[in-house]
């Protein structure tokens, strides 16, 4: 067993003179490795000697270039390249966190600084293996906290030292002569990212490269750092390679490593596997608390290092230098080396080396090793954390195989290939092609991306979720978008098999937005998943987590284990594990390593064997308020199920029953957050909307009674809404819709145009926080409410049956129609200009159904009665055709009242977004709030406008896509708006907000042209773009897309500051005070602009309804993309397709599956148009050929199913 004890030094223990001995011997040997492991280097002649300066013509020779002779974008890896990139402005990105299914992540962080990585570690930033630090912090410690490498160099007599990647060496932004300094490269790769230098005054050339460790049982980060001789001399180098500072593992430590780091150093300590200073081991002592219980920490985090060989024997591991003084002396802040810079790795080696009671580095030590001219070495260096320090040398066995990095570092690059070979496009573009990919790659990291479990023979593979209850849906590598940007967010990357985390609800419902184009077996998985989260009172929980499984009964479990299970011992643990509560896969293969459970069969077989027995369970959490847009991406949801599922329509929405959320807050009745305080100069009073929700202490005790007493947790069957019968009460999601619409409807304002954000959170622009205290309310769920209705009113009268909704929810409807009655018997009709003040008869009618909607919420605030009732097809027809007449009013009035802002006079013709109500009248109800403030009820209001959002015509335009004139007034209008950034030829996020209140938000906090004011937040920008494609008004979307630069990857590279194929959150816009500033992009990659563009992905190559039922009711499919010719035939790069007759072509994968190749032969734009034959392709051989656009039945269910047919040509 290897020692758990820290190596005894000064006469305690192994002697010193005993260790060097010991590392001399291997060192010899590590020389001899180093001579063998050579490689030529192709284009040593090309390059400049030691004391030459390189040349253009120099790095052509192994830099690609593109014909102006400026280095090329991306590499034969398809690989982001960026040249210069530690002088270029910051920015910080960071790698997928994906090991494969099969695999354990660690997360991992990276910036333009240094030598990249700036923070890595396990599950989450309280984990951390190098610190996590903010974006601004990182990019300043990075270069002298993380990664560096040392090295002592000679040639004959001329001796060096240099440190690559040094800041103190990176060529200056104008400088005239930088030919003595390095020269610098990045490389971006989906699923890894090498740094690369050419030291030519050296002779030297140093790469490294990161990825994270692919299809292993244990994490890792893996480091590859590469020396190569580009001198004609021979070369003899030294060098320490590493990280300069190691976190131990001991808990939580991210915030205690911030607040008491100093004192939390006491518990550090380096111990070691064996007794060789290869293998340290960086722990705390114990858990750092001040308990009457002390918990002695056991897990740990390793640093494993050696030379890569090709050896059969394997490779040796290198000696680790962990104390940082031997590095770098008493240079505290570690800009230079100070400590080597006197001595040499051997007699490092030979000394002494401390590790307690401080923060340690990690530095491979590498000594005396000869490089003949063209030669290389690397040196290979794992970086991860373990449970016990006996697994250590379980590990190196593994590691130093020979061949086993190279190979661990294609597997990463494999696995991304196929998780992103869902969206191969093959166009003229190549770097059109590569952010389809990334694109691709970043949505799925925040919505996760949908696996097919539950297969357990081949029949069942043509088989969807809707069909056969065995197949499972499950996401895997899914995270809440946490970063170094956005340091505010809490990721969650669980370091198992099938490696998921928990997402934001809005991020989640909106990035699986298209998963059914990818992954068509799912059916409508994620529709009823998420009509699911709907609660009684129609709102939804903040958080979805990963669906969780549980096995029903004891037979069945029994039944898995016999089938399964290696032995009676492993049978019985396993049966115990089945029946013992529900559990994700990766939760189920971590407990039958930690049980030592074998199981006799492949991994893939098990989890599909046991997931088909399985009970699905879904999963959410409240988090603080309710937030007034999660509902909005339902429709998105459903229209893209219907898309390949036409025929699914009725058997959904009426034969599916779901449960309601049921959350631990209750939304309070105006009469209770409705508050009387003083305005921000004291000087009078105003009503304000404060803490809008509580927590609800009966809510709390309804859910305790799930508690299960062996294991203290509460159970799942808490977050579902029950009846009183003990069971949870459902309804078929067209009921849930009906539900959903007219608790929106009757939300609306007093002036009938927004939907009020009363439950304590805005829409998605959660910077308009202050908006729900000003009695704010929104249009762009008012134009989603019209759609939702129509939607609902179009199911109901197509299939004409009755809706069954809680009776609950039948009183309330009673109330708010007699309302409607009321105000149509009024005669009020709208003045031809409208006042500020709220007509006394709107008011009224508000007042009427906010109340009827409260005395709802209060009815099934803990349980619904059981009671339903039957509402007529034609009855639901009728009603929703009444309130959509309001809602048309509305939207009418608000267009009237339109805008205000900063030279805004209301008459751009643009949408409004937001509106505010001022109570003007109140009377005091005797209440307090929660600080003792006088609570009122509101007797009058007078609306207050704000100044132009974009989100306002984006939503708006959804609602008017049949109408082309409409659409290009409106695109019109707001090119000559103020959303317009002239400047960078893209659109604001808002209007100058010069002259508003703080009270709308912390918006208002914000420079102009920063995060949420007026910059141009790239995921409503591209929403914007996406609805002119809708409305198919194809020549502004691809001027915008392309010709202006709108859209990635047609920006500038040098303008924008990062990889042309990753979005960012939002660009800083010519508002921003700083011009260098604009046009770049911050908060990198995982937003809602992934959605946007994989949806403007299905627009353009597949069409709005690739399957869709004739007249008759049969299933048919037809292909009707929108692509311009340039992405066949782009001239700038002349890549395009061309076939024997001169046609152009190109092709994309329909399904992740079905290769589909257009064959445009008029060399024409494809706006809108059929093809006017198809030629499918079986797997079997056969051919079928269709003439004309349409593909008839029979086909097309086989290449909806997908495991008939092998490709598609289209003719054009």
């Amino acid at each position: 067993m290897a020692s758990y004890q820290k190596i005894e030094q000064n006469g305690h223990g192994s002697d010193v003179s005993d260790i060097s001995e010991k590392k001399s011997s291997m060192l010899k040997v590590l020389g001899v490795i180093g001579a063998i492991a050579i490689v030529a280097y192709a284009v040593i002649n090309h390059l400049a000697s030691p004391s030459g300066a390189p040349t253009d013509n120099d790095l052509a020779n192994v830099i690609a270039v593109d014909k102006s002779g400026k280095v090329r974008l991306y590499d034969e890896h398809d690989r982001f390249v960026l040249e210069d990139y530690d002088i270029k402005p910051t920015f910080s990105s960071f790698l997928p966190g994906v090991a494969g299914i099969y695999g354990k992540p660690v997360w991992s962080f990276y910036v333009n600084r240094g030598q990249g990585i700036a923070s890595f570690g396990t599950e989450s930033k309280d984990y951390p293996i190098m610190e996590f630090n903010a974006a601004n912090k990182a990019y300043q410690v990075t270069p002298f906290d993380g990664f560096r490498t040392f090295v002592q160099g000679s040639r004959g007599k001329t001796s060096f030292a240099t440190e690559p990647f040094s800041p103190a060496t990176s060529r200056v932004p104008g400088e005239v002569d930088a030919s003595e300094k390095p020269k610098r490269f990045m490389y971006i790769g989906t699923n890894d990212m090498e740094i690369r230098e050419f030291d030519f005054a050296n002779g030297l050339e140093t790469s490294v490269q990161y990825y994270v460790l692919p299809n292993a049982d244990f994490s890792s980060q893996v480091r590859r750092t590469t020396f190569t001789n580009i001198g004609k001399t021979d070369l003899t180098l030294s060098a320490l390679d590493g990280l300069a500072k190691m976190e131990p593992d001991g808990g939580r430590l991210d915030g205690l490593l911030k607040d008491m780091g100093r004192t939390l150093e006491g518990w550090f300590g380096v111990y070691h596997a064996d007794d060789t200073l290869t293998m340290p081991y960086y722990r705390l002592s114990t858990e750092p608390s001040d308990s009457a219980s002390v918990k002695i920490e056991e897990g740990g985090h390793y640093c494993l290092s050696f030379v890569e060989s090709d050896d059969e024997g394997g490779a040796t591991l290198l000696p680790i230098v962990y104390d940082t003084k031997k590095v770098f002396g008493q240079n505290t802040p570690m800009s230079s080396a100070d400590g080597f810079a006197t001595t040499t790795v051997g007699d490092i080696l030979a000394s002494t080396q401390y590790g307690d009671a401080k923060t340690s580095s990690a530095f491979a030590a590498l000594d005396n090793v000869i490089l003949p001219p063209g030669a290389n070495i690397t040196v290979a260096s794992f970086y991860g954390k373990v449970e016990h320090i006996d697994e250590v040398s379980k590990i190196v066995k593994v590691i130093t195989k020979a061949g086993y990095v190279r190979k661990k570092h294609l597997e990463a690059r494999e696995i991304m290939d196929e998780m992103l070979a869902g969206v191969e496009t093959n166009t003229a573009n190549h770097l059109f092609n590569a952010a389809i990919k990334q694109n691709f790659m970043d949505n799925s990291l925040r919505g996760g991306i949908p696996i097919i479990l539950g297969d357990v023979n081949d029949e069942m593979k043509g088989n969807n979720a809707d069909e056969d209850p065995r197949v499972k849906v499950f996401h895997v590598f899914s995270r809440i978008h946490g970063d170094l940007e956005r340091d505010y967010n809490a990721f969650k990357i669980t370091p198992s098999y099938f490696s998921q985390g928990p997402g934001n609800y809005r991020d989640v419902a909106q990035n699986r937005r298209n998963d059914v184009y990818f992954a068509p077996r799912m059916g409508a998985f994620d529709v009823k998943l998420f009509l699911g989260y709907i609660q009684a009172d129609s709102y939804e929980p903040l958080t979805v987590e990963a669906v969780a499984y549980s096995i029903p009964d004891h037979p069945i479990a029994k039944k898995i284990a016999k089938a399964v299970a290696a032995d009676s011992n492993s049978s019985k643990v396993l049966i115990d594990v089945l029946v013992g509560g529900p559990f994700r896969p990766g939760q189920m293969f971590d407990l039958i390593e930690q049980l030592n459970i074998k199981i006799k069969i492949k991994s893939e077989e098990f989890i599909n064997l046991l997931l088909s027995h399985a009970k699905q369970h879904s999963i959410g959490q409240y988090g603080t308020g309710y937030w007034a847009d999660h509902w909005d991406y339902y429709l998105d949801l459903i229209h893209s199920y219907l898309a390949i599922y036409p025929d699914g329509e009725e058997a959904l929405m009426y034969d599916t029953e779901l449960q309601y959320f049921f959350s631990p807050a209750t939304v309070k009745p105006r009469s209770e957050k409705y508050v009387l305080t003083l305005t921000f100069d004291g000087k009078s009073k105003h009503v304000l909307q404060l803490d809008a929700t509580y927590w609800d202490e009966d809510k709390k005790e309804e859910q305790a009674r799930f508690l299960n007493e062996k294991t203290g947790v509460i159970g799942m069957d808490a977050n579902w809404q029950l009846s009183p019968s003990g069971e949870a009460f459902t309804s078929s999601p067209i009921a849930k819709l009906f539900l959903l619409g007219s608790m929106k409807y009757a939300t609306r304002d007093a002036y009938g145009m927004g939907v009020e954000y009363e439950g304590g959170r805005p829409g998605w622009n959660d910077a308009m926080n202050g908006l729900v205290g000003m009695v704010g309310s929104g249009m762009p769920e008012t134009y989603e409410l019209y759609q939702l209705l129509n939607y609902v009113k179009g199911v109901v009268g197509k299939y004409n049956r009755t809706v069954v909704i809680p009776a609950e929810l039948g009183v309330m409807l009673d109330k708010v129609n007699g309302a409607l009655d009321e105000l149509k018997n009024s005669g009020y009709s709208d003045p031809e200009d409208l006042p500020d003040d709220v007509p006394v008869e709107l008011f009224t009618y508000w007042d009427t159904v906010a109340s009827a909607r409260e005395e709802y919420r209060a009815s099934v605030r803990l349980m619904f009665s059981g009671e339903t009732v039957s509402l007529d097809a034609g009855d639901v027809v009728d009603m929703i055709t009444l309130w959509t007449e309001q809602i048309d009013l509305g939207m009418a009035r608000a267009l009237k009242i339109g805008s205000q802002g900063y030279e805004d006079d209301g008459k751009s013709g643009v949408p409004p977004c937001y509106f505010s109500y001022d109570v003007t009248g109140w009377v005091e109800n005797g209440g307090k709030s929660a600080v003792g403030l006088p609570l009122v009820n509101a007797t009058s209001m007078k609306v207050g406008r704000f100044p132009l959002f974009l989100e306002g015509p984006v939503r708006m335009m959804k609602t008017i896509r049949g109408d082309k004139d409409a659409l290009q007034t409106i695109y019109q209008n707001v090119f000559k708006s103020g959303l317009r950034d002239n400047e960078l030829q893209m659109y604001f996020l808002s209007a100058n907000l010069k002259g508003q209140s703080y009270d709308m938000g912390r918006m208002m906090a914000f420079a102009p042209g920063w995060l949420e004011n007026q910059s141009i937040w790239m995921h409503m920008s591209y929403k914007y773009y996406l609805e002119l494609l809708r409305g198919q008004l194809y020549d502004e979307f691809f001027m915008e897309m392309k010709d202006y630069g709108g859209m990635l990857p047609f920006m500038d590279v040098n303008i924008y500051g990062r990889s042309l194929m990753e979005c960012s959150s939002f660009i800083a816009s010519s508002a921003f005070p700083d011009p260098s500033e604009h046009g770049r992009g911050f908060l990198p990659r995982l937003s809602g602009s992934t959605a946007e563009f994989l949806s403007i992905w299905v627009l353009m190559f597949v069409g709005p309804k690739p399957f869709f039922l004739d007249e008759d009711g049969s299933l048919k499919m037809q292909l009707v993309p929108a692509l311009p010719i340039w992405l066949f035939d782009e001239d700038a790069d002349g890549s395009a397709v061309v076939t024997s007759d001169e046609e152009v072509s190109l092709s994309f994968k329909l399904f992740a599956d079905i290769m589909v190749t257009y064959h445009n032969s008029g060399k024409s734009n494809l706006y809108g148009v059929a093809p006017k034959s198809y030629s499918v392709m079986y797997k079997d051989g056969n051919v079928v050929r269709v003439d004309g656009p349409i593909i008839p039945t029979d086909t097309a269910k086989d290449i909806r199913r997908m495991v008939k047919v092998e490709s598609i040509d289209a003719y054009f």
